[in-house]
């Protein structure tokens, strides 16, 4: 199944699969929401995604992902348009209109560390509120939490995230949404989709039901709510890299 039909819902009332983007957010975001957005760097992006919730012009978003893009592409398009009110990120580097919002009070930041971040959407999926950890601790991100000693060991109390929706990026799905992630471009993606009340995947190929082997199966359909094909996204930094013959 290379390509979706062009019907805005295909195999029936109760299929995953849209049409495209804009169809697949469409009736899902509104201004203030939170939103989840799979990605590191630019390594596994679900940019067609990313792109209909820019075109959508939702604003005041909450926008919980490892990073901000860059200036003009990912979420560096939303920081453009004016559409992000707050970032929840672990880096933020390589963004000149994010610098310049930031410095400028226009925009909000909490700032965690990467692994915390990671663990606080995994746990917002797994129904776990919170969670202690001594990364952070003595530090200004410890700042305002609770701390407590286990042991030898001081730790900071980290809260789950949960999203309003999740966007997530994937190589392939079945039309129950099973997921397989290709290489490092799966990062934070399956946190993205667990933490999310509702997922949205965009994903570069649809096979068969069946088609998927079980134990090749990265994140169950049962995580994922709208589906939506990009058989050929741009890719800025997913290269393969060969050696040259010797």
């Amino acid at each position: 199944m290379a390509d979706t039909p062009s019907s805005a819902r295909a195999g029936g009332a109760r299929s995953k699969i849209f049409a495209s983007a804009d169809e697949a957010l469409r009736g899902l975001v509104a201004d203030g929401q939170t939103l989840a957005v799979g990605g590191f760097g630019l390594c596994g992006i679900p940019e067609a995604l990313i792109a209909a919730l820019r075109d959508s012009g939702v604003k005041g978003l909450t926008a919980i992902s490892n990073n901000a893009g860059v200036d003009g592409f990912g979420l560096g398009q939303l920081l453009n348009t004016r559409q992000i009110r707050k970032m929840i990120s672990s880096y933020v580097g390589e963004n000149k209109e994010f610098e310049r919002q930031f410095l400028g009070g226009e925009l909000e930041l909490e700032f965690n560390p990467q692994g915390t971040l990671a663990e606080r959407m995994r746990a917002g999926g797994a129904g776990i509120p919170a969670f202690y950890t001594r990364t952070g601790y003595g530090t200004v991100v410890a700042e305002g939490k609770e701390t407590r000693q286990f042991g030898e060991h001081h730790y900071v109390l980290e809260t789950a995230l949960r999203a309003d929706v999740s966007l997530v990026k994937a190589w392939k799905a079945d039309p129950t949404g099973n997921l397989v992630f290709r290489m490092t471009a799966r990062n934070f993606n399956p946190a993205v989709a667990m933490c999310g009340k509702v997922c949205v995947v965009e994903v570069e190929e649809l096979v068969e039901l069946g088609a998927l082997d079980p134990d090749h199966v990265h994140l169950p359909g049962i995580y994922v709510d709208r589906i939506v094909v990009n058989a050929h996204p741009e890719k800025r930094i997913e290269q393969r890299t060969v050696r040259a013959a010797s």
